[in-house]
């Protein structure tokens, strides 16, 4: 099998990204979410990383930095997503190699923390475990259980307290 790269996104990459998460996730909303949140002032290219295969980009992850906020503290964490792999190339541990990527990134940038709405099991064999574990709770009305939350630092979530998603989230949901 041909060697995965995983590298930051750059302008000319930005279509690739759109086919990705429309082949993936079957419509255009992740697609729309990915433009809007580029638009914003929460996005950051620098967290935003595609998996190349044989020259071609075949799946992405987006970290975007978001609050979390206790009484009158504040410090700023990742949402991982949307991440997404084409369908052709799943079960070839891209999304893995995408997810491992994140967490470094997530490291290497200082970010104590990174949560994530998604399938918490998935999400599980890399160490995220439930945010409800940890007193996080989100503004999103998603399921309590798909809140998943790593601590890329240790102790960085200890007390707990309310993610505040940015708008393109919310609107999606």
């Amino acid at each position: 099998m041909q060697p995965i790269t995983v590298r930051p996104e750059t302008h000319e990459d930005e279509r690739a990204i759109d086919v990705v998460h429309i082949s993936a996730f079957g419509g255009e909303a992740e697609a729309q979410l990915v433009s809007a949140l580029r638009a914003s002032s929460d996005y950051n290219r620098e967290l935003s990383l595609v998996a190349e295969l044989g020259g071609r980009i075949v799946g992405h992850v987006l970290l975007t930095r978001v609050p979390l906020r206790k009484g009158g503290s504040e410090k700023q964490l990742l949402a991982l997503g949307p991440m997404s792999v084409v369908p052709s190339q799943s079960h070839r541990g891209i999304g893995s190699e995408l997810i491992e990527a994140a967490k470094r990134l997530a490291r290497e940038k200082g970010y104590g923390s990174i949560v994530v709405l998604g399938h918490p099991e998935y999400y599980k064999r890399f160490g995220f475990i439930p945010a409800k574990d940890r007193q996080v709770t989100c503004n999103l009305p998603a399921p309590e259980d798909a809140l998943t939350a790593l601590e890329v630092e240790s102790g960085n979530l200890e007390g707990g307290g309310h993610v505040e998603y940015p708008e393109p989230f919310v609107a999606l949901y």
